[in-house]
């Protein structure tokens, strides 16, 4: 069998590896890009698939906007309060202060899931070296078989998984919590406002949603013996049970529907390179959803990786060879490792602190939310970093 030869191979067709290949293409539409996707070609089966509400920053905002691949239905963030339950201390950030648009914005995965596929649709027609192969989602995607015919002078791997599904455990923890999401309906929400209230198993956030200022998203953390008794309780007694914990600050809860439960943990890679091979977003690390950091840490581990390497690529056929190819690897990963060890640290911290009810520990978090409010300066700084990131 004759060998195609690619200068870059995507394996992941999740948002993480089509912005990546977007990112590619838009910069270097000429670039040898080959992209596996376990994904069916047409949209039918995504169409119906993960409703979960997904938090973006504004900084992920801007960057998907620059390939035109923003949804069309997504709720904005312009105020967070933050507290915890049955303890002092609270904290709240607004857009104004912050001298945004938004701070943020709520998004079903499967919308962004589906606006990249879209616009990366819209750039292959301006790619003619570039192809996007469908296979086999009962496969795995490293199979010989898949990749009997490629070669690439570098292979980006954006197939990340969640925690416990992922084939690769590397450094983190099992935080012991299950996150149980759902979409709540509330008697006079107040619009564009997101909570966050931090119980003794875990956060416990309600977000905005596209459907209205009355519908929002549930995201509840808590044990897995906790998170599986929630599930099955019927929906009256779910109820009563949520504004107990959360409180009258929100107003009453109504409804509940399309309860499901996430285990939660981290996993994270110490080397995200590796001669020519690289990995980013899950494939790379995957956070506890306490800060919403996830999918925007790997947004931008593509958009940094797609500015090195459409660079390289760009460059004539003598300047990439595997020597080249490796130093712009460890360049990105150079380039990466202080907003990635940033982000990864404070969701970890986030995640275990707000867990623990040793009194000093709990006096330490009401301080700390104080000094949040008390002290613009710190708050901005935290904001920003969730945010934009940081960049080396």
């Amino acid at each position: 069998m004759k060998l195609k030869h690619y200068d870059i191979l995507i394996q992941g067709g999740g948002p993480v590896g089509l912005a990546c290949t977007a990112w590619c293409l838009q910069k270097f539409p000429d670039a040898k890009i080959a992209l596996l996707d376990r994904n069916p070609e047409n949209d039918h089966d995504l169409v119906a698939g993960d409703s979960r509400g997904v938090a973006l920053s504004h900084g992920s905002k801007l960057l998907l906007d620059t390939i035109d691949a923003w949804p069309n239905e997504c709720a904005d963030i312009h105020r967070v309060h933050v507290s915890q339950v049955g303890r002092f201390g609270r904290a709240l950030m607004t857009r104004e202060e912050l001298k945004q648009d938004a701070l943020g914005h709520i998004v079903r995965y499967r919308d962004i899931h589906l606006t990249l596929r879209q616009a990366l649709r819209k750039i292959q027609a301006r790619s003619p070296h570039f192809i996007w192969r469908h296979v086999d989602i009962n496969k795995d995607i490293d199979t010989d078989a898949d990749m009997s015919d490629i070669e690439a002078g570098c292979i980006v791997h954006a197939e990340g998984g969640l925690f416990k599904t992922q084939d690769w455990v590397e450094s983190g923890r099992d935080y012991e919590q299950s996150a149980l999401v759902g979409v709540v309906e509330v008697e006079n929400a107040t619009p564009h406002q997101a909570w966050e209230r931090f119980t003794s198993e875990g956060p416990l956030a309600v977000l905005p949603s596209h459907f209205g200022p009355n519908i929002l998203n549930l995201v509840w953390c808590g044990t897995p013996q906790s998170s599986q008794h929630r599930l099955a309780l019927n929906d009256a007694e779910f109820l009563k049970s949520l504004q107990a914990e959360f409180g009258s600050r929100i107003g009453q809860f109504l409804t509940i529907r399309d309860r499901r439960l996430y285990e939660l943990g981290l996993n994270y890679r110490k080397e995200i390179t590796q001669g020519n091979e690289v990995w980013i977003g899950n494939a790379a690390q995957t956070l506890h959803p306490v800060a919403g950091q996830g999918l925007n840490l790997g947004l931008r581990d593509a958009y940094l990786l797609s500015e090195k390497l459409s660079a390289l690529f760009s460059k004539p056929a003598d300047e990439k060879t595997p020597v080249a190819i490796t130093a712009t690897l460890e360049n990105y990963a150079q380039s990466r490792k202080v907003d990635r060890t940033a982000t990864i640290g404070l969701t970890d911290f986030m995640a275990r602190i707000f867990t623990s009810d040793l009194v000093p520990v709990v006096i330490a978090r009401g301080l700390a939310l104080s000094a949040l409010q008390w002290l613009p300066s710190v708050k901005t700084a935290l904001a920003r970093q969730m945010m934009f990131g940081r960049r080396q």
